[in-house]
């Protein structure tokens, strides 16, 4: 992932790449129940997609459609931290992925646990997700 945000730079473990990826590629992702929501008002609405979907880059995207490189990213908490004025701010790990995506032509989608749980029923999950992916 280094080569995406610094092609022109040499790095001393570029010989051990695939390796090194092949570590990275075995940690076994975990979906939340707020993932399987999401994914399943996707699946209501008709937008098929791939639940832990893998890049052969190696990044884990919670849900995808690999052939128009749209991905949801469903952010819980841990996706954040307060800021200094209280409100949160998305971390930076957060931010790095999302950045790596739109480097590989991804355009990623972000459901934020704080807009997901206020939604009361289904059709306002719905209706919302609609909206998240038409933009």
């Amino acid at each position: 992932h280094f080569q995406l945000e610094f092609p022109h730079q040499n790095f001393p473990l570029a010989h051990m790449h695939s390796q090194l990826l092949n570590v990275f590629k075995r940690q076994e992702p975990t979906s939340s129940k707020l993932q399987r929501d999401v994914a399943l008002s996707l699946t209501r609405i008709g937008w098929n997609h791939a639940f832990e979907y893998e890049t052969p880059e190696g990044l884990s995207i919670d849900m995808a459609q690999p052939e128009t490189k749209i991905a949801i990213e469903v952010d819980g908490p841990s996706h954040y931290f307060k800021g200094t004025n209280g409100h949160l701010v998305v971390n930076g790990s957060t931010k790095f992925k999302a950045r790596l995506l739109g480097q590989l032509g991804w355009t990623v989608v972000h459901v934020p646990y704080f807009e997901w749980d206020v939604l009361l029923n289904a059709a306002a999950q719905d209706s919302y997700l609609r909206s998240k992916i038409s933009t």
